[in-house]
């Protein structure tokens, strides 16, 4: 029956997967079959129709979602491509089920990045970025001037990306340091905006992703709270979801 006819990148999201985006990647790189036959991008899966990536079937989904806050070192990459990238987040993490990235954070920046089993969630979360903050805390190459941080927080236009920075918030910490609160996610945004006022940066670390903080060990992981979860999917405007967390909230590197 048509009722029962699903998108398949909303399948594979569901299953648990990747993200509806990354499946579309997936699909459109010839990855993922349908009853063994290559399908078309926008295609609908039946019930009983067989699923595969890569010749992996993939069937629906059997257990609870995980909601993960990993602390990120300098040098791993964000990404789910474990046959081409060596340095990558999830052979680092080593997390007994398939999970993804919501989002990235650069090669050379550390700290805060969520990571799920629930693809839904991350086109949520993807689609509110631009609305909610992340926080980060920079140390660059000279002192920072007073007029720095007022241009930083009034917008720059970076010239690669024909695009002006929005306002934010922006402050001093120290001589070399400052901390700046975004609501947008360009690509290497903070070092962008830095390098056109002739700044360098040497460190940047994220502290915060909207309502969940960094606070765990570098290279660590934790589940988030009930309570983090309730207020994650509140800001998203994602109410109806629930949670169950795992006893486990903290653990170390196998």
């Amino acid at each position: 029956m048509s009722d029962d006819l699903k998108r398949l990148n909303k399948y594979l999201s569901e299953a648990g997967y990747c993200s509806r985006r990354e499946a579309d990647r997936l699909i459109d790189a010839g990855r993922v079959t349908i009853n063994d036959a290559i399908p078309e991008m926008g295609t609908k899966v039946a019930s009983d129709d067989v699923v595969k990536v890569d010749g992996e079937i993939i069937g629906e989904r059997k257990k609870d979602f995980v909601y993960l806050a990993f602390n990120k070192p300098v040098g791993i990459v964000c990404t789910t491509d474990t046959r081409v990238e060596k340095d990558n987040i999830i052979d680092f993490i080593n997390y007994p089920r398939r999970i993804f990235p919501i989002g990235r954070l650069d090669k050379p920046s550390e700290g805060l990045i969520l990571l799920t089993d629930d693809g839904d969630i991350v086109n949520k979360i993807l689609r509110a970025s631009n609305n909610h903050e992340k926080e980060y805390v920079v140390t660059v190459d000279k002192p920072i001037s007073q007029t720095f941080i007022q241009r930083m927080a009034g917008g720059i236009y970076i010239e690669e990306l024909k695009q002006r920075t929005k306002k934010c918030k922006v402050k001093k910490i120290d001589k070399y340091t400052f901390s700046i609160i975004l609501t947008q996610g360009l690509n290497r945004q903070i070092r962008r905006m830095c390098e056109y006022l002739n700044y360098e940066v040497q460190t940047l670390k994220r502290v915060r992703i909207m309502n969940i903080e960094l606070d765990i060990p570098i290279g660590k992981y934790r589940e988030l709270t009930k309570e983090e979860f309730k207020t994650l999917t509140d800001l998203i405007g994602d109410s109806k979801k629930t949670f169950q967390p795992n006893q486990q909230r903290r653990n170390r590197r196998h």
